[in-house]
């Protein structure tokens, strides 16, 4: 059931996703076609200059260059757009991709949580079972000792529980999202793995990683203030 929450929640974050990719894609081979017939007009012009070149009065000289480098700044503009809407389009990407890691590994906490609460009601039953098995003994011995015998497959099927929920505690978050990743996606991080999870920027400007994942850095919190990954820490004290 919770899984079933989680899900719909997330999918309900990204109903519009495709459509704002459609739209995104439609303006980029817009701008595409744009640049392209840009590039048709300034070697268009470029040619007619260099051809007339000769003929032509230095004040139409003048006039010719500032059309070829009007055409040329429109041709950068029309890239520039091209390359701010890949990097709106990543970032929104990112952004939906980092919503999933938190919504996992908020799963995963649930999970943790629920699994603690079934193992302390076990060990209560356990405990309320030994007390009237003790009561049993004390009124009669023979049905003590079957009662011994009963209880000794409950106690093994419990145990067995007890191993199982503890195998699913010892999961890490990077267990869970063990995933296949685009080969493009940057790495981070001392462990050179994909963003996931919470993380923390190195305030220095200098740092070679910048972003590092909250488990590698043994962070449980943010913490106030300015923070130096290791390595950064390292570099600073021999200064």
């Amino acid at each position: 059931m919770a899984t079933a929450m989680y899900l719909e929640h997330y999918l309900d974050s990204i109903e519009n996703l495709p459509c704002e990719l459609q739209r995104i894609f439609h303006l980029m081979r817009d701008l595409d076609q744009r640049t392209e017939d840009k590039k048709v007009e300034i070697d268009k012009l470029a040619t007619e200059y260099i051809s007339n070149v000769k003929d032509l009065s230095p004040d139409q000289r003048v006039d010719q260059l500032k059309k070829i480098q009007l055409a040329y700044n429109k041709c950068r503009e029309y890239s520039d757009d091209k390359v701010q809407l890949a990097m709106e389009t990543y970032e929104m990407v990112d952004k939906h991709i980092r919503r999933l890691d938190a919504e996992l590994a908020r799963f995963e906490a649930d999970l943790k949580e629920k699994l603690e609460s079934s193992d302390y009601d076990s060990s209560a039953g356990r405990g309320n079972k030994k007390g009237r098995g003790q009561k049993d003994r004390r009124g009669s011995r023979g049905r003590g000792r079957r009662g011994s015998d009963d209880d000794m497959p409950k106690k093994k099927k419990q145990k067995a529980g007890s191993e199982y929920s503890e195998s699913i505690l010892k999961m890490h978050p990077s267990d869970v999202l063990d995933m296949p990743v685009d080969p493009n996606e940057p790495t981070y991080c001392l462990c050179h793995q994909v963003s996931y999870g919470e993380m923390i920027g190195c305030d220095n400007p200098d740092c070679p990683i910048e972003w590092f994942h909250f488990a590698c850095v043994d962070l449980a919190t943010k913490p106030k203030g300015k923070w130096f990954c290791p390595r950064c820490t390292q570099e600073r004290k021999k200064k």
